[in-house]
């Protein structure tokens, strides 16, 4: 099976980087080539940095499993505006049945294997579903500290002035995928937020698709970003003081710097479309979009009239008959 981890935030820099500047951020492997695409929006990833792991497995039972091995991380960055990192792995058991020198991991860079009697359900139930406030005994994989780490390297990077035009919180995204072949020709897939913002996508695919889920999942990650961070802009507007100012300031940047980058699959492999389709029925994200989006919009066109009306002119005659 493989898991992962995706977070997702805005680019602390004043304006929107471009093509050239995002590759120079994402050289984080000496040598090592940074994927680019202009298409739809302007797209840079890093190359895949292998990060290796010697812990226990999630357990939802709260098992004791060893897992040793290296996951893969990478940097991306959306439309100058928008950073991701990720790491994943596959997961399976060690056909030595023990621990193994350094040099056979690194040789199968992005794999983790487990030492040991295993039930899958069970670490898929801990690492997607972990109990609140249940303190593990040892140390569990944990493949967001990874993410995090490397998101922080990105932004803190001395290019980026650390003056973004608007503020949005980072949103975080477990996944994980069962891999069953008579589920090759429609894959199951299930989206859930929980309570704490935490979001989780559970996925059973045929081994083909498989190999192509991170690159949906790192979609779904970025338009789920979107989405809640306008929706997050439109509850501070209607809750901000009286006025039109501060409702201007918080949705101007919004619309502004975001609404051009809503392209759902336009970077997810052809196999994987069926399953975003799933996603545009239930919970129906486009729809979402298009209606918070609108909703920005009209508040902000509300607000620029207040703004207009507010600074006419002492004794400018009104074109309002009464």
């Amino acid at each position: 099976m493989l898991i992962g981890e995706i977070h997702t935030g805005l680019v602390q820099h004043s304006t929107a980087l471009s093509l050239p500047e995002m590759v120079q951020l994402l050289q984080l492997r000496e040598g090592a080539h940074v994927a680019t695409s202009v298409r739809p929006t302007s797209y840079a990833a890093s190359a895949e940095i292998p990060d290796g792991v010697d812990c226990m497995l999630p357990s939802a039972a709260h098992r004791r499993v060893r897992a040793v091995g290296t996951m893969l991380s990478r940097a991306s960055i959306i439309g100058g505006r928008v950073i991701q990192a990720s790491a994943a792995a596959s997961v399976e058991t060690s056909a030595a049945g023990r621990r193994l020198a350094w040099p056979h991991y690194i040789a199968r860079a992005g794999r983790l294997e487990v030492i040991g009697k295993w039930d899958p359900a069970d670490m898929v139930d801990g690492f997607l579903r972990p109990r609140p406030g249940a303190a593990a005994e040892e140390e569990r994989l944990e493949p967001g500290g990874i993410a995090t780490r490397l998101i922080d390297r990105v932004q803190m990077a001395e290019a980026l002035d650390r003056s973004p035009p608007l503020r949005a919180a980072r949103t975080h995204l477990r996944w994980a995928v069962h891999i069953d072949e008579a589920r090759a020709d429609d894959g199951l897939l299930t989206f859930t937020v929980d309570a704490d913002g935490q979001r989780s996508l559970e996925m059973v695919l045929g081994s083909q698709d498989a190999a192509e889920a991170e690159g949906l999942c790192r979609d779904l990650a970025l338009h789920d970003w979107l989405l809640t961070t306008v929706n997050a802009a439109l509850d501070a507007a209607h809750t901000a003081p009286p006025g039109a100012v501060p409702r201007a300031a918080r949705l101007g940047p919004v619309v502004e710097h975001l609404s051009r980058l809503w392209t759902p699959g336009a970077r997810v492999a052809p196999a994987m479309l069926t399953a975003w389709e799933q996603l545009e029925r239930r919970p129906g994200f486009t729809r979402q979009w298009q209606s918070s989006i609108a909703a920005a919009r009209d508040l902000l066109a509300v607000a620029t009239f207040e703004l207009l009306h507010t600074a006419r002119p002492a004794g400018a005659q009104s074109l309002t008959k009464t």
